[in-house]
């Protein structure tokens, strides 16, 4: 099976990047076949990473995390696509953890869980416990619409096999497509598997979920995908 790294990008430590793609180039490379795909609407200057074979970056032309992620799952060749951030809160060391349960027909998606790995990033000030919240809010209306318990349907840390993800025609544009996709493999009655992941503090910068701003967009997709 191909793999199909998708990585939504925008401002983020070059540094940091480098070092992301480095240790996923070790991990994936023991599979064989893999591909990684940067997604990002501005210009970076990535003379490092761009010279690998394996490595594309494709350009974006409007904003948000979900167009983005489409962008990449259509650009890409793989029979499983895996999903993480850019910003050095991920571990690449857990891909595997993703992407065995798949290759072993055990599971269609598998979700990366910081409820069940921890998470450096979900508390402390007032907008991390809102988004501690949110998450916690729209795992429990998961659970009472499908009867299926999801500790972590926020996290954007997972893998999921191409096919499903094609049949799933997700709308969002923004941060709540990690929902939309949940609750459509869910209405589908795709296998889905949680595995515990730990959440890393950001090496830069502080995350671009403003639950503020957002919160008509998770309102609205989870009404849209309830029934």
């Amino acid at each position: 099976m191909k793999l199909s790294l998708i990585i939504p990008v925008k401002n983020e430590n070059e540094k940091v990047l480098n070092k992301i793609l480095k240790e996923c180039q070790r991990i994936l490379k023991k599979y064989g076949d893999y591909e990684i795909i940067i997604i990002s609407k501005y210009d970076m200057e990535t003379p490092n990473f761009m010279s690998h074979q394996r490595i594309r970056k494709i350009g974006q032309k409007n904003d948000g995390k979900g167009n983005a992620i489409k962008i990449g799952a259509e650009n890409s060749k793989g029979d499983i696509l895996i999903f993480m951030d850019g910003d050095g809160s991920h571990i690449p060391m857990d891909i595997p953890k993703l992407i065995e349960p798949i290759r072993k027909g055990n599971a269609d998606f598998v979700l990366a869980s910081r409820m069940l790995g921890g998470s450096e990033e979900l508390h402390g000030d007032l907008s991390q416990f809102f988004r501690l919240v949110t998450t916690s809010l729209i795992s429990l209306i998961v659970y009472y619409r499908f009867g299926t318990n999801i500790s972590d349907t926020q996290n954007g840390f997972r893998a999921i096999r191409k096919v499903m993800f094609e049949s799933l025609d997700l709308k969002a544009n923004n941060f709540d497509i990690e929902t939309e996709m949940v609750m459509k493999c869910l209405k589908r009655k795709y296998r889905i598997l949680e595995i515990p992941s730990r959440e890393l503090k950001r090496v830069q910068g502080k995350s671009r979920i403003n639950l503020f701003k957002q919160w008509r967009h998770y309102v609205w997709r989870i009404l849209v995908n309830l029934f």
